[in-house]
C-alpha cells in the first residue's frame, strides 16, 4: 500500500505564501495525502487547521555559512569562465571587513575560494557542508522526527536556506526521497542553491535549462516542470471584491482611475521614493489637462522603513498607501512573514488598478495575469545619495534577457517621458505590450498558471510511486 504521508519543509516564510496560503494544501488533502508542514517559521499553521511539526531552535553548523558564501562566489566565477560574461560579478555581495570578527571570517572565505575555485572544488565544498551539517543537533532531531513519522517524501519550499540542509540530509540518509522548489524566477543565475535533493521542481522549460546549465551534476530526470503556485490566486474570482467595497475600505475616490506604484526593497531600488515622486508630478500635470488619476502605493512587503514618508505627505492628495499585510515577527529579513490576507489584498489592488509602475519586478506577471500592462522605470537619478547604483545593473541581470521583445513593458527612460507613457498605457498601445508580456509569462512559468498545485502534486505522486 502506498505511503501517502508527505512532509512539506518550510525553512522560511516564502513557503507560507506559496504552499500554505494557496490551494496547494487543500488540493493535496483532496488527493488523500496525509500532509504535515515541517515548520521553521514563527507562524502557527495550526490556526489554519493545517497539521504541523515545529522545528525548534534550529541552528546550522557555524562553518556552513562560510562554505555557503564561498560556494556562491566560486559558482559565479565558474559561470563567468564558462559564459565569458561579467554580469555574474553583479550578483556578488562584497565580503565584510567592518570589524575583527567579520575580517577573520572574510579571510577564511577568501582562502576557501582560492583553494576550491573549480568544479572539483565545488564538489568538495558541498561534501564539506554535508559533513558538518550531519554533526548538528538539527540533523539528529530531524533524523529522529523522520524515523518516527516515516513520510513518503520530504518536499522543501526553498532551495537556498541553510537551515533546510540538515533536515534534507536526514531524509536522504533514511532513504526518503527529497525535492526542493526553486522559488523565484531570478534565483538560479545568482548561485543561491545550497540544497542537494533527489528532485527539483521548476517553473518552466526555461528554468529547467538554466538548472542544467548552472548545475551540470543534475540530470534531466531529476527535474519536474510544474510552474509556481504564487500566481494561482489571481485566477480565483471568488477572492475579488467590488470596486465600491475596495474603494470604501481604502478611502479611494470612486471618480478616479488609480495607477499602482509597486515598491522594491532598498537594495534593489534605493531611489524608489524619487521615482514615486516623479510619477506623482506627472499625474498632477495630466490632471491639469483634464485627466482624473491617482496612485495606489504598494510598498515592498519587507520594507518597513520611513523612506517614503516625505513623498507620501507631500503628495497625499493623489497617493494612497495600501500597505501589504505582512507580519514582522522579529528584525531579521527571514522573520517578516506573509499572510493569507495579503494574497487577497494584492490581487484586489491589481484588479482595481489600471496598470503598474515599478523597477524591474515580477509584478509584470501579476498584472499580465489580469491583462494589464507594466511600466518599468529605466533612468538614473543624478542627484541621488546612491551614486554607485544604476538601473543598468538591474536590467542587465540574466532573467531580463528572457524578454521576448523590448515591447514587453513600457519603458520610462526619463521623468519627462512619464506623462506620455501613462497615456499610452491607458489606450490601445497597451494591447501589444500585454500580448508580449503574456508570451514572457508563458515562457517563464508553465501554463495554465492556475494548475501549478495540481502539477506539483502529480509530480509528488509520480515520485512516491517509484
Amino acid at each position: 500500500m502506498q505511503n501517502h504521508k508527505i512532509f512539506i519543509l518550510l525553512p522560511d516564510g516564502i513557503g507560507l505564501r506559496n504552499f500554505a496560503f494557496t490551494n496547494f494544501h487543500k488540493l493535496g488533502l483532496e488527493k488523500e495525502y496525509d500532509i504535515t508542514f515541517w515548520n521553521n517559521t514563527p507562524f502557527e499553521l495550526s490556526t489554519l487547521g493545517i497539521k504541523e511539526i515545529k522545528i525548534e531552535k534550529a541552528k546550522a553548523h557555524p562553518i556552513t555559512d562560510l562554505l555557503k558564501t564561498a560556494q556562491t562566489h566560486i559558482e559565479l566565477s565558474l559561470n563567468i569562465r564558462k559564459s565569458k560574461d561579467k554580469v555574474y560579478d553583479s550578483y556578488r555581495f562584497p565580503l565584510s571587513y567592518r570589524d575583527v570578527k567579520s575580517s577573520f571570517k572574510s579571510t577564511i572565505i577568501k582562502a576557501v575560494i582560492l583553494l576550491n575555485n573549480s568544479e572539483k572544488g565545488l564538489k568538495s565544498i558541498r561534501e564539506g557542508i554535508a559533513k558538518n551539517e550531519r554533526k548538528t543537533k538539527l540533523y539528529f532531531n530531524s533524523f529522529q522526527t523522520l524515523q518516527k513519522e516515516k513520510p513518503a517524501m520530504v518536499f522543501c519550499t526553498n532551495q537556498r536556506i541553510m537551515l533546510a540542509v540538515a533536515p534534507i540530509l536526514a531524509a536522504k540518509d533514511l532513504g526518503i526521497p527529497t525535492a526542493t522548489f526553486i522559488f523565484s524566477w531570478d534565483n538560479l543565475p545568482k548561485g543561491t542553491k545550497i540544497l542537494e535533493t533527489d528532485f527539483y521542481f521548476v517553473w518552466s522549460e526555461h528554468m529547467k535549462r538554466e538548472l542544467l546549465n548552472y548545475y551540470p551534476h543534475i540530470s534531466e530526470e531529476q527535474i519536474k516542470i510544474t510552474g509556481t503556485t504564487q500566481f494561482e490566486p489571481h485566477f480565483q474570482e471568488n477572492l475579488l471584491v467590488s470596486k465600491e467595497a475596495f474603494f470604501k475600505e481604502h478611502k479611494l475616490d470612486t471618480f478616479k482611475k488609480y495607477i499602482c506604484y509597486s515598491g522594491d526593497d532598498i537594495t534593489t531600488s534605493p531611489n524608489d521614493p524619487i521615482f514615486l515622486a516623479d510619477l506623482a508630478k506627472a499625474i498632477l500635470k495630466l490632471n491639469e489637462k483634464g485627466a482624473n488619476l491617482a496612485i495606489i502605493f504598494r510598498r515592498c512587503p519587507v520594507d518597513f522603513s520611513n523612506r517614503f514618508d516625505k513623498v507620501l505627505e507631500e503628495y497625499k492628495d493623489i497617493i494612497t498607501s495600501i500597505n501589504p499585510k505582512w507580519q514582522k515577527m522579529a528584525d531579521s529579513w527571514h522573520a517578516i512573514l506573509p499572510t493569507k490576507e495579503d494574497i487577497v489584498l494584492q490581487m484586489n489592488t491589481i484588479f482595481h488598478s489600471e496598470f503598474v509602475v515599478n523597477l524591474g519586478s515580477s509584478m509584470v506577471f501579476d498584472f499580465v495575469a489580469f491583462k494589464k500592462p507594466c511600466c518599468f522605470i529605466n533612468y538614473d537619478v543624478l542627484t541621488s545619495d546612491f551614486p554607485d547604483w544604476s538601473v543598468k545593473k538591474i536590467y542587465n541581470f540574466i532573467h531580463f534577457r528572457s524578454m521576448p521583445s523590448k515591447d514587453t513593458v513600457f519603458w520610462i527612460n526619463s521623468p519627462s517621458e512619464m506623462e506620455k507613457i501613462i497615456e499610452k498605457a491607458q489606450n490601445t498601445d497597451a494591447n501589444k505590450i500585454v500580448a508580449n508580456a503574456q508570451k514572457w509569462f508563458e515562457k517563464m512559468n508553465q501554463h495554465p498558471p492556475e494548475k501549478a498545485s495540481e502539477r506539483i502534486w502529480n509530480a509528488i505522486d509520480e515520485i512516491c510511486k517509484k
